[in-house]
């Protein structure tokens, strides 16, 4: 991923976004909370960062939708099994969709494993094209905006205290790989006690 952005930069911002909608895992979530703490150290700019990672997750939500309103649910099923698209898993994502379809549309996008089922959910209960473009356009723009300007946060706090952070890391890790041991040396412990205790328990028994 570090590839694609560094090598890319909003080219592979668009390709990334536009291969998770399709299916293929790459973590959508992770990339923009980057291209964000890229903007942050000023390798990348916040209009073309949102413009082109928008436009990756829009051609890549068409594309589910057109596949779920002419290929059906039988092909999505047949070729999701890669992906993690269960039957059961759809049924239930079906469900929801035709109660709550606005609804999922907006919020869904910011759940990963619902924002990849949505495309194809609405192209298979035939949502109109139109109404699909427009809602979707306005929620892949809040979510892809959200991620990148929490990145630019996490840059900056990390730009701030990073010092701080290095100077204590390496005590911390050995007081916790400390406790960690002493953690599980004590359950070790306590269930030796318990073994033996139970062995005693049983040999009185069987003397009696």
């Amino acid at each position: 991923m570090h590839f694609w952005l560094q090598h890319y930069g909003y080219i592979g911002v668009f390709f990334i976004l536009m291969s998770e909608v399709i299916g293929i895992p790459f973590p959508a979530e992770t990339t923009l909370t980057l291209t964000g703490i890229a903007w942050s150290a000023g390798q990348l700019s916040l209009l073309p960062l949102v413009i082109m990672a928008s436009l990756g997750n829009i051609v890549g939500s068409t594309i589910g939708y057109l596949v779920g309103k002419y290929l059906g649910r039988l092909v999505i099923l047949r070729v999701g099994r890669f992906v993690g698209i269960t039957e059961k898993r759809l049924d239930a994502a079906e469900v929801q969709f035709g109660k709550y379809q606005y609804g999922i549309l907006v919020v869904g996008k910011f759940i990963a494993g619902i924002r990849v089922l949505i495309p194809y959910l609405a192209g298979i209960n035939e949502m109109p094209f139109v109404r699909f473009t427009v809602i979707n356009s306005i929620s892949a723009v809040l979510w892809v905006f959200t991620f990148i300007v929490l990145g630019k946060y996490i840059g900056q706090l990390w730009k701030k205290f990073h010092p701080i952070i290095l100077h204590y890391l390496t005590p911390s890790i050995i007081i916790l790989c400390i406790l960690v041991g002493l953690y599980v040396w004590w359950r070790v412990y306590r269930h030796r006690r318990e073994k033996l205790k139970d062995s005693e328990d049983r040999n009185s028994n069987q003397s009696m």
